[in-house]
């Protein structure tokens, strides 16, 4: 039978799995915020606000463009020159 895991464990596995996520999204740069919208109903942006509202609820002081360089792995603006295509993709 499987042994229940502990809080600790399950915040180190489900860390673990974000920053796969977040690997994941930056390795595939072709696939578009309005992609992800459509198909999953959220975005890059949407991980960043959720990253930064978590940030905020620990007492972190982070600013939204710090919270999205954490999500895209670069400046939000340089990832849109490099990747972004198609129409305006801003998504909040």
């Amino acid at each position: 039978m499987t042994q229940p895991i502990s809080d600790a464990q399950r915040t180190e596995l489900e860390a673990a799995a974000f920053r796969c996520l977040i690997s994941h999204l930056r390795e595939h740069t072709e696939v578009q915020n309005s992609d992800l919208m459509n198909l999953a109903d959220f975005c890059r942006n949407c991980l960043s606000k959720w990253y930064l509202a978590a940030a905020q609820e620990q007492g972190v002081n982070m600013t939204d463009p710090q919270a999205r360089e954490a999500i895209y792995g670069m400046p939000y603006d340089e990832w849109k020159q490099r990747y972004q295509s198609g129409p305006k993709q801003d998504y909040h």
